[in-house]
């Protein structure tokens, strides 16, 4: 009996470490983690970390792991990168690195003015909860969230 249970439980085990070998790891290919460091995992997971915990990283692998693709990872390191500049650039509307920014969402040309309306009034109500001790990481997980909720 106890040989049969030990089996069984080896069986699922080894079932549950192929299931989740399959999909992407949230620590380290997911979240700003991996748009930070996609060819060191370690730091990935420890930005992870640092950042929320990796939830957000946890919760994406999880529910949709399509969003652990390139394209996230890069508008996460542009705006991460250029944050002031795209902060400037969106409360004028416009700008050089808005638009580039967008064009790393592949935000289509007939999008482009509705989510650059929205990301406005997004990015808006997220800057009343800033305040001098905020990070610039925490600035740039508020707008990154705030792109995302646009598009």
């Amino acid at each position: 009996m106890n040989k049969k249970l030990l089996l069984a439980a080896a069986t699922a085990l080894t079932f549950a470490a192929n299931a989740n070998a399959e999909g992407p790891n949230p620590f380290s290919d997911c979240g700003i983690g991996a748009a930070l460091f996609p060819d060191n995992s370690t730091l990935a997971v420890t930005s992870n970390i640092i950042w929320d915990i990796g939830t957000t990283a946890v919760t994406s692998a999880t529910m949709s792991p399509e969003t652990c693709s390139v394209k996230e990872t890069e508008v996460a390191k542009f705006i991460i990168e250029s944050y002031d500049s795209l902060n400037e650039d969106t409360a004028r509307g416009e700008g050089q690195h808005l638009n580039a920014l967008l064009d790393i969402a592949e935000v289509s040309a007939e999008q482009k003015d509705e989510v650059v309306a929205k990301l406005r009034s997004n990015v808006a109500v997220s800057m009343v909860e800033f305040n001098a001790e905020t990070t610039k990481v925490e600035k740039s997980q508020a707008y990154y969230t705030a792109l995302m909720t646009a598009i």
